[in-house]
């Protein structure tokens, strides 16, 4: 039998600035899964008392951020003027669309003292009709998130929909970001319930698929999402995540994403000039900014 899985992504180190973070897209070979662009693997790390997670304002168009944790705290701004903190279970989904600032922070009260940060930081595309649209932002509490247990297996549907299930998190395609946990050895067959294309990211323990063993820090893509089945080696937390893919290439720059290029090169320019129309200022969070990278020094910074 042909295996279902097509490709095997390992997991890269990239610099966010002061923060170093596990990078599984956009890989060479597989851009996308689904609508998902980007996604950020942070940590798991201890930051000393005189470290702190620093990401200054910063823009993003024609997207939207999923930020997904399950250790520590990040401190968000943006320029719609939202000013929350991010804990563990709780969804952050910010839609950039026509452009949005925002800044990343360790809060006040963790400061000057060890503190740990883990989870997961997503870029999810937009729809063509809706990549100028209006900017927004949602933050959703852990207990709002759906979470089911079935046959020992524990599942969370952080964003999305599956046949049966849907989470509060206002996407804007047809797409899913599934977590399941075990306890001790299961079989999971999960297809009939999934759609378009399917990514797996083995978080802790290890899964088999069709007679071989895959551990942590691998990304496989499967080739028919329908296929989706796997066993897990007893304590296991993986994440399952796509859906439809866009018709149309999606052109990416930095923070900037869209389907014409020369949107893109407005943002640029926008950016660099600092217009204030384009890219408004953050309240509270308006003294300095990430500039516009070289293009020979390309740093992702969200």
């Amino acid at each position: 039998m042909q295996s279902n899985v097509g490709l095997i992504i390992e997991e890269k180190a990239a610099d966010i600035g002061n923060f170093m973070v596990g990078r599984l897209l956009p890989f060479r070979q597989k851009r996308a899964v689904g609508p998902f662009l980007f996604i950020d693997h942070m940590g798991p790390a201890c930051l000393k008392e005189y470290q702190n997670l620093d990401v200054p304002p910063h823009p993003h168009i024609g997207l939207s951020t999923l930020t997904y944790l399950f250790d520590g705290a990040i401190f968000h701004r943006d320029s719609l003027g939202n000013s929350i903190e991010i804990k563990p279970g709780e969804v952050n989904w910010m839609t950039a669309g026509k452009g949005v600032v925002h800044s990343e922070r360790t809060p006040e009260y963790l400061r000057g003292q060890d503190t740990y940060l883990h989870g997961f930081q997503i870029w999810i595309g937009l729809p063509k009709h809706l990549e100028q649209c209006e900017p927004s932002f949602f933050h959703i509490d852990k207990d709002a998130i759906p979470a089911w247990e079935d046959k020992g297996v524990a599942y969370k549907l952080i964003a999305g929909s599956i046949k049966d299930r849907e989470s509060p998190v206002p996407v804007h395609s047809p797409m899913y970001f599934i977590e399941i946990k075990t306890k001790k050895p299961q079989t999971i067959d999960i297809g009939n319930r999934l759609f378009g294309e399917v990514g797996m990211y083995v978080l802790d323990g290890t899964v088999k698929i069709e007679g071989n063993d895959y551990g942590s820090k691998q990304l496989m893509i499967a080739k028919n999402a329908s296929l989706c089945e796997f066993e897990t080696n007893g304590q296991t937390t993986l994440y399952l995540f796509g859906g439809e893919p866009f018709q149309e290439e999606r052109f990416m720059f930095w923070n900037f994403v869209n389907s014409d290029r020369s949107v893109l090169e407005s943002a640029k320019e926008n950016w660099k000039n600092q217009n204030l129309v384009a890219f408004p200022k953050i309240p509270d969070d308006d003294k300095e900014f990430v500039p516009l990278p070289e293009p020979k020094a390309i740093k992702s910074k969200r």
